[in-house]
């Protein structure tokens, strides 16, 4: 590898990073919420902490511990008690909010029965109660409370069927939501009359509240009838639980009642506020990319859809930066955010950024100078221990020294044992943070 692009792939950690940061959770918190004698202000609305005999913490999901720290140190001895539901090893040292870890992307026990005691604790409220509910990425597989006549065995089974077919967070969520007995506005309906204060890192494309995971504290505009058009879209009815299928199906006959809906008055004492978001991640990652003295160039935070068919996308660009300087001038900083989709069709291990890093190497063509880095905020990628992979121009000559067929290595969805032999894999860690993906790609 040469200099040039050990540089540029030093350029591309420090631009990720430089992302990262500014959607870390606690910093996040800070930015929105104030305590000032006795009130406690969130994003300009105040609560006077003397108008409530308890304040109870709950809430979910990977950057659920440093939220909860970050609450900790603004609220201290005001809060009551407080449970939060996160991803194992995603941790931090408290003093009053409990922490249980659980499975993620799957749900497991652990997780069943942190959900159960947050539902207890939320039941528990009342109008005295002030209840701060912390929400980040993974909410959804974190906190599982299957509706009667559903086991969490029927869910993980679920689950898996729908990570498998590609369907989308979006379409995920509006079948979790009809599933559960606490997301789709089922928090919501259980802390009532409580006062209910919900902080957000979005994790989903277009920042929508009730898919965030699956908006356990907002209404739910999704119906049973559209997770039976979602079923039949896949072409997955038959894959599904017999009691998942006749719940769903039960629901669009009318037979089970729907999740909440706006209007209802158990949403007249709720807040909901996003303090973190992909946008604000990619704005970070820009910026640090000119201090390096790149041209940048945005593409969107809001990119989903086939995880090739977004890899061909973005390498199209870049080729064109390369050869005619067409977008943006080089060297280049050429950036998107959002979350795009596998089907999984082979026997590989692999997450969506690793795939993209992947694909991305194989559509690079004559390029030199180049880099490519896709990789999860939450530190994690798939079922794998790394957050994303870096592949540059270099990258197809090595795999040939190495007798690896990338082509093949795509074709199995194995790009996780591709960029291993490589030493290309990115490994963060947990960062306790989770607003998608960044994608960038540097042309020198």
């Amino acid at each position: 590898m040469t200099g040039k692009l050990d540089q540029l792939r030093r350029d591309a950690v420090a631009i990720f990073q430089a992302g990262l940061a500014a959607v870390a959770p606690g910093a996040a918190i800070r930015r929105f919420c104030q305590l000032e004698e006795g009130v406690l202000r969130v994003n300009g609305k105040s609560y006077p902490l003397d108008a409530f005999n308890r304040v109870v913490v709950l809430g979910t999901g990977k950057g659920g511990a440093s939220m909860a720290k970050a609450m900790e140190e603004l609220l201290g001895e005001h809060i009551s008690e407080g449970l939060i539901t996160v991803k194992y090893r995603h941790l931090e040292q408290l003093s009053t909010i409990e922490l249980i870890e659980a499975g993620h992307p799957l749900p497991d026990m652990n997780g069943h029965a942190g959900a159960r005691r947050i539902f207890q604790l939320a039941s528990q409220a009342d109008e005295k109660t002030l209840v701060i509910c912390l929400i980040s990425g993974g909410g959804s597989a974190l906190l599982p409370l299957p509706v009667a006549g559903v086991s969490l065995d029927d869910k993980q089974q679920t689950t898996k069927v729908l990570l498998a077919c590609g369907a989308t967070i979006h379409e995920m969520n509006t079948i979790r939501k009809h599933l559960s007995a606490i997301k789709g506005g089922g928090l919501a309906r259980a802390v009532y009359p409580a006062t209910l204060i919900t902080l957000i890192l979005s994790d989903v494309v277009g920042d929508d509240l009730d898919s965030i995971a699956s908006g356990p504290a907002v209404p739910d505009p999704t119906t049973y009838a559209d997770c039976l058009s979602i079923l039949d879209r896949y072409a997955i009815r038959q894959q599904l639980p017999s009691t998942v299928l006749r719940h769903l199906e039960d629901g669009a006959a009318g037979t089970v009642p729907e999740t909440p809906k706006r209007g209802d008055r158990i949403f007249s004492r709720t807040d909901n506020v996003i303090i973190a978001r992909n946008c604000d991640a990619l704005i970070a990652a820009k910026r640090k990319a000119a201090e390096l003295g790149y041209h940048t160039l945005a593409l969107s935070s809001m990119l989903e859809g086939d995880t090739r068919e977004s890899a061909a996308m973005h390498m199209a660009i870049a080729r064109e930066v390369a050869r005619y300087e067409l977008s943006v001038a080089k060297p280049a900083c050429i950036l998107s955010g959002g979350e795009t989709t596998v089907t999984i069709k082979g026997t590989g291990k692999g997450g969506r950024s690793q795939e993209f890093a992947l694909a991305a190497a194989l559509k690079m063509g004559e390029m030199k100078n180049s880099v490519v880095l896709c990789a999860g905020t939450d530190g994690t990628d798939g079922p794998t221990d790394a957050a994303g992979a870096i592949s540059d121009s270099s990258t197809l000559e090595q795999a040939r020294s190495l007798g690896l067929d990338p082509a093949a290595y795509l074709e199995n969805n194995d790009a996780y044992h591709f960029f291993h032999a490589l030493g290309s894999l990115y490994i963060t860690g947990p960062t306790n943070t989770n607003v998608m993906d960044l994608r960038l790609i540097l042309v020198g």
